[in-house]
């Protein structure tokens, strides 16, 4: 099993025998409340303070800080950082991302960060078979709501959380999740929304999951 929490943003506690925390910020600079969590594993998309500032909030002393591309093992845990940008212009306007994909064994999780572009063929390839998808859908900064689906599409998960959207108290300029919950059920995908994700099993069809922030 593995369970997921939000934090708003791109940040997500991802536990099962370890705990993961993907793109900590630390609360105040962005609006909201610092992630309440720990990990033994974090990981760092862009250095953007809304995506970095939050890291030795959420360390302890042996974590271990991904932040760069290429592949790793930690704690058991292969983690493949993959390159791409956070905008339309390869990196001219914002810089580069990196993507993290996570294999644990049971499950496929992969965590795009700021994803400002569609994925070629090419790169679709390199991610491999997904099963957990974390996916912006907030444009402006990112990718939108139109360009999310296209992109899970794609991909072909079995499981979408969306991230990267307008939150209560969020400063910062993009969309709410709702243009995208929207299109997910025009194309038949079944929509939860969640405090937390326990997921032990595969559904036989798309699942979208909308998480609770945590740090609102």
């Amino acid at each position: 099993m593995v369970s997921l929490r939000g934090f708003g943003q791109a940040c997500f506690e991802i536990k099962n025998s370890i705990t993961i925390v993907t793109d900590p910020h630390d609360g105040e600079s962005v609006g909201l409340s610092p992630p309440e969590t720990k990990g033994e594993i974090v990981t760092i998309s862009h250095q953007h303070f809304d995506h970095s500032s939050g890291r030795d909030l959420v360390s302890k002393e042996e974590t271990e800080v991904a932040k760069t591309v290429g592949t790793r093992k930690v704690k058991g845990i292969r983690i493949d950082g993959i390159q791409s940008y956070h905008d339309k212009n390869q990196g001219g306007e914002r810089g580069e991302n990196i993507i993290f994909v996570f294999d644990q064994g049971d499950f496929r999780i992969c965590h795009l960060g700021d994803l400002g572009h569609k994925l070629s063929s090419e790169k679709i390839r390199e991610l491999g078979s997904i099963n957990i998808l974390l996916i912006p859908v907030g444009g402006n900064y990112t990718i939108d709501a139109r360009e999310a689906i296209e992109i899970i599409e794609k991909i072909e998960p079995d499981i979408v959380i969306p991230m990267h959207y307008k939150l209560s108290g969020l400063e910062v300029d993009i969309s709410t999740e709702k243009e995208f919950l929207r299109l997910a059920r025009e194309k038949g995908w079944k929509v939860e929304e969640k405090e937390k994700a326990e997921i032990e099993s595969l559904p036989k069809k798309r699942k979208i999951i909308k998480l609770e922030c945590q740090s609102a």
